[in-house]
């Protein structure tokens, strides 16, 4: 999700699986559609924004607009739109924030504070997707350097304050309920303003003072999320690398896919952590370094929260539907299978059309896929809805289609 001035309008999440050509008779046609009827018991009104009523479609990914106090903004995904309303109530509590006492005192003591980059953080827009500026990256997250091999003493305070600044800034989107590494430039600069005034305020601020956030995603059981929402908050992006990679070390994946994962530029340190701890969970499975090599072809911020969601939705039917056995790549997904017979697609979509592509895709799965032990049944999971015409033409080639993944087994956005 980003402003209406930065979105690129992403690849279409299911032209990820093959590109194909030819036509029939009979298939649906993409068209827009009301909010309403997609989001029937979603809040498209509240203070200050308004969901555009029109939403664009490709047959697999909402487009929705949003005018609101702080902007316009564009998300790219149903997941993509909760994220985004969460953000703009965040904004405007971020903004009250900006205006009190407190605040206000915590600027005061800016002066005397050793960080040199305090005018950038709280009046320029960011240009990383962590919130904080180049320049200062490594100064405020590397927490592999320690301060203490600085010749410069002032060094020690200025890394003490930075990563003071850091802690203080996942303390806040925590409690807000929103994404630290979130690419919302408008977010940003209000978490870092109000983050550098706890910062230099003597504690004048503290997280506690701001209301809880409201959480968007609908899930099962909210364990798992709540034990990544801990561990962003606890540590910073250096940390997470270490420990995400503990794990996939524990996985048996190998060094060189592990850095480049690690290194991707469309994977967030919140992607990652998501992604490795529900890979994490697929205990026995065989694959799981197949699961990265294709989530390393993702090219924007739209593909990176593809491969997030189906981690999880992968995780969540191994642990509450049938065992997975082993996952095997298909060009740009993956297709898993069960100790059951079965096999499983998860695919993290909005809208899944009776389309010449889904027609020509899954005629190839019914045809070339035969693993041993494969029953000749497919389990096709998606986080949003099908039509009916999808549901009966895949039905007959032996696809069960589950709608809204995400009320089944856990999947935060």
């Amino acid at each position: 999700m980003n402003s209406r001035q930065t979105t690129a309008l992403a690849i279409p999440a299911l032209v990820l699986l093959l590109a194909v050509t030819g036509g029939a008779a009979d298939y649906e046609v993409p068209r827009d559609r009301s909010a309403r009827e997609i989001l029937p018991n979603t809040p498209l009104k509240g203070v200050g924004y308004r969901v555009n009523d029109v939403v664009a479609s490709d047959g697999y990914t909402d487009r929705w607009s949003v005018a609101s106090d702080h902007g316009s903004f564009d998300a790219n995904g149903d997941g993509a739109l909760r994220k985004l309303l969460v953000e703009i109530q965040a904004i405007g509590e971020l903004k009250k924030t900006s205006k009190t006492k407190a605040f206000a005192k915590g600027l005061a003591g800016s002066a005397k504070a050793p960080v040199s980059f305090v005018t950038s953080l709280v009046t320029h827009p960011v240009d990383t997707v962590s919130g904080v500026p180049k320049g200062a990256w490594d100064v405020v997250e590397n927490v592999s350097v320690s301060a203490t091999e600085s010749k410069n003493p002032a060094e020690d305070s200025r890394m003490a304050q930075a990563l003071k600044m850091s802690s203080y800034k996942r303390d806040i989107a925590a409690k807000l309920d929103v994404d630290v590494y979130s690419s919302n430039k408008e977010l940003q600069k209000n978490l870092n303003s109000v983050a550098w005034a706890a910062t230099v305020g003597d504690w004048a601020f503290s997280a506690a003072m701001l209301p809880a956030g409201v959480g968007g995603s609908v899930v099962s059981n909210v364990r798992l999320a709540n034990s990544f929402k801990n561990v962003l908050t606890q540590e910073p992006p250096q940390r997470l690398r270490i420990i995400n990679d503990e794990k996939m070390t524990a996985m048996g994946i190998g060094e060189d896919l592990r850095k480049k994962f690690l290194d991707h530029q469309q994977f967030t340190p919140r992607h990652m952590t998501i992604i490795c701890a529900n890979l994490e969970r697929l205990t026995g499975v065989a694959g799981r370094d197949a699961f990265l090599t294709v989530a390393l072809t993702a090219q924007d911020e739209t593909q990176a929260n593809f491969y997030m969601a189906m981690a999880q939705v992968l995780r969540g039917y191994h642990e509450t539907v049938a065992p997975l056995t082993a996952l095997t790549p298909v060009n740009r997904i993956v297709v898993a299978q069960t100790k059951t017979g079965q096999a499983l697609l998860a695919l993290p979509v909005d809208r899944l059309m009776w389309l010449d592509r889904i027609d020509t895709v899954s005629a190839k799965l019914k045809s070339e896929y035969n693993p041993a032990g494969f029953s000749g049944k497919f389990d096709l999971w998606i986080t949003g809805t099908a039509t009916p015409a999808a549901k009966q033409e895949l039905a007959a080639r032996g696809f069960t289609v589950t709608d809204s993944a995400g009320t089944r087994v856990e999947v935060v956005d």
